[in-house]
């Protein structure tokens, strides 16, 4: 559908914040989802002019969040000080989530219903629970209906050890329950599709962790804020990025996926995180009305769909639907940042937009869609050094791509990202001042 004329009114990116991207080490963070978004959302809204309760909704996207964080969005915006009488709400595209809340604010401005709008995403990954398996939850729920002591007693003697094995709920996130894969395994399947060989991961996979060392060296992160704990714990950078990491380390990683034909390992896929990423977005009135500086325009967003087994190639079909809902080739994009859930996936999409035969019998063109040069293609690193909260990526390469545009005095940029479940999301950037408003 074409939703150019659908949108009435602009919509602006005035502000945003990230916290630090925290690896995960196999015990809870400190910080759980809401902890993050309110770290991130307190520095942001207290350099507004304007009052939390100003804004319009506030909406977040989140795949995982704790038992205490119903409709998380609600949790943030109440804890952020924008007052009961706030409308917020959480949304659900698995590893898009973040870059759905903006789309879905970006439509309430653009239609109107609200001038001010607080989105991003959230994820606390480390915190994800273990669960029950159905033994347990059978037996438990036997255990309490028994109405006397004989019957309960008799019920604890039916518990075997077995029951107490659990089901890892991020391990299950992690897999596509249609076609029986972890997204680990789609990705040795794209890998597999364009003879991707293992050292063409390593390597992508060591350019992003040394693109994303240059980039914290230069003073590029700007867009992070400290995030503390209630434990005392702080952070104040990212601590996933491998400064010291070679091709002969990231050699000697056995595939994790595939382990015995596989080329997928830890060191070439995205690293299991916690963070925060939130952005403000306004309509050209409150620009006017709150004298905002305006960082870029949002100008259309394109969901697309494929087949689950070759998810990680969504950006393939977003982004193609999206430049051509334009009438723009690749050469009219300036910059790119496509989420690195694995170096495998990312140079699956460089490969298929070069492929004649895939874009003609995948994408209906009349062959290769164009081709995306590397240097334009996450130049600050990407989620294999910083790591991907699945609820706030898709905010987290938005906001990295408009200070990429700004910096680079560059015009127009794309942020995409692959979907668990066989889906692609792509969103077009424009760089704009306040002069253009």
């Amino acid at each position: 559908m074409d939703t150019r004329n659908n949108l009435k009114r602009e919509v602006y990116i005035v502000d945003g914040l990230r916290t630090p991207f925290l690896k995960a080490r196999g015990k809870p963070g400190p910080f759980s989802a809401s902890d993050l978004a309110v770290n991130a959302g307190r520095e942001l809204l207290a350099r507004q002019p304007f009052l939390p309760s100003d804004l319009g909704e506030v909406i977040m996207g989140c795949v995982m969040p704790s038992v205490d964080e119903a409709n998380i969005a609600r949790v943030i915006a109440l804890r952020l000080g924008c007052g009961n009488t706030m409308p917020a709400w959480t949304v659900q595209r698995n590893c898009a989530s973040g870059m759905q809340s903006l789309d879905s604010a970006v439509k309430d401005i653009a239609t109107g219903r609200h001038d001010l709008v607080l989105a991003g995403g959230t994820e606390a990954m480390s915190r994800a629970p273990l669960l029950f398996n159905q033994q347990m939850v059978n037996w438990l729920s036997k255990l309490w209906g028994a109405k006397t002591p004989t019957a309960k007693l008799k019920q604890m003697t039916a518990f075997r050890p077995g029951f107490l094995s659990p089901i890892i709920a991020l391990m299950r996130g992690l897999s596509d329950p249609m076609v029986n894969l972890s997204m680990g395994q789609t990705a040795e399947i794209v890998a597999h599709r364009f003879n991707i060989s293992r050292e063409q991961m390593d390597a992508f996979s060591l350019m992003s962790h040394q693109r994303a060392a240059t980039a914290e060296d230069n003073h590029f992160f700007t867009d992070i804020t400290p995030a503390f704990a209630y434990n005392g714990e702080f952070a104040v950078s990212d601590d996933g990025i491998r400064r010291e990491t070679t091709m002969e380390k990231l050699a000697t990683l056995k595939p994790f996926f595939d382990k015995k034909y596989g080329a997928v390992t830890a060191g070439n896929s995205s690293q299991v995180t916690d963070g925060a990423a939130l952005l403000l977005l306004a309509s050209k009135d409150a620009v006017k009305k709150y004298n905002l500086p305006v960082l870029a325009r949002i100008v259309d967003t394109a969901w697309s769909g494929l087949d689950p087994a070759e998810m990680g190639l969504g950006p393939v079909y977003a982004g193609t639907s999206l430049l051509r809902r334009y009438n723009l080739r690749m050469n009219d994009i300036d910059f790119w940042e496509i989420n690195e859930a694995f170096a495998a996936q990312v140079l699956g999409c460089v490969a298929a937009w070069e492929d004649e035969n895939y874009c003609r019998e995948y994408l209906g063109l009349d062959g290769v869609f164009g081709k995306l040069d590397i240097n334009r293609l996450n130049i600050d690193g990407g989620a294999i050094a910083l790591g991907h909260p699945v609820g706030a990526s898709g905010a987290r390469i938005v906001l990295r791509l408009v200070d990429i545009l700004k910096r680079k005095n560059a015009q127009r940029g794309v942020a995409s990202i692959c979907i668990g479940g066989g889906l692609g999301g792509a969103m077009l950037i424009e760089n704009v001042s306040e002069a253009g408003v």
